[in-house]
Parts: structure tokens; sequence; C-alpha cells
């Protein structure tokens, strides 16, 4: 492969068929970028709604894509296949969302700072990566735990999609 290539991490999340989805979207993403590294699945109440719990994971990745390209011809129509329709309802359940939340080491997700499911699977790749305060992630997802509890799912398939670099 030439050309620059990004390293991102993504957050996955899923409250429909959640154990079959993430795998099942990890397999995909697999077909269009390298993935590097995931983090365990999380399963943390839903936020906004009273839908199911959902289950979250990060993963890190390279592509020769930029973030918007990434968004708009992997991420978005990844989602569509997997039946994601996107509504009003931000917290609506859904069987798979798919955000990037690092680029290249820039953050693209604010919110990773203020909400335990995306700080703890990421904290797993990116541990000391620094907020503009200098709080780093891993203190951050363990403040947040305090106050939003998440359950590990390690009964779910999902590492056998790591690859090793």
């Amino acid at each position: 492969m030439t050309g620059e290539q990004h390293q991102v991490c993504l957050l996955l999340g899923s409250n429909i068929r959640a154990e079959q989805n993430l795998p099942l979207a990890v397999g995909l993403l697999q077909q269009e970028v390298t993935i590097l590294q995931s983090s365990s699945i999380w399963e943390t109440p839903s936020v906004g709604s009273s839908g199911p719990d959902f289950l979250n994971a990060a993963l890190l990745a390279s592509t020769p894509m930029e973030a918007e390209q990434l968004k708009l011809r992997v991420l978005r129509p990844l989602e569509a296949r997997m039946g994601r329709v996107r509504s009003g309802d931000k917290n609506a359940a859904r069987p798979i969302d798919l955000d990037i939340i690092l680029f290249d080491g820039r953050l693209m997700d604010p919110s990773l700072w203020r909400h335990a499911y995306r700080a703890v699977p990421v904290a797993e790749i990116f541990p000391d990566f620094e907020s503009a305060r200098g709080e780093k992630l891993k203190e951050a997802a363990a403040r947040l735990v305090r106050i939003s509890p998440l359950q590990l799912r390690s009964d779910i398939p999902f590492h056998p999609y790591h690859q090793e670099r």
C-alpha cells in the first residue's frame, strides 16, 4: 500500500443485537481499514433513553483515508448496511454506531472526556492521551466510572479479529 497512513481510533456502540453486531462490524471494518488493536467490550445503560443497554468498544486502525473520507465512504455506509437509521433522536436504539474519536492523535470528539462509555474503551488503547488541561485519559476514565459504572463483557467473542502488528 502506498501513500500516507493515518492512525484512527474508532468507538463502536450497539444496543440492538449488540452481541452479534459488534463482532460483525469489526469484521466488516477489517475489509476497509487495518485493525491494529482493540479494547475490551463494555456494557453500559443507555444514555438519554430507556432503550436496551449498550455495548461499546474501541478500535485502533490505520487507513490511507482522511477523517471525512473515512466517515463518508466507510463508516456511514457500514452503519446503513447494518440497519442503522438516523433520526432526530440522537439517543435512539441502534444496531451499530461508528464514531471517529481520535485521528492522527487529534481529538475529534470532545465528549470523550465526559462519558465513561467513551473514555474507558479508548483509555485501554491510549491511557496517556492528555486533555487540554493535562488530565490523562486513564485518570478521566477512572473518574467517570465512579459516576457511570460499566461492566466488562469478556463473554463476547471480539478479539479474534484483533491483529498484532
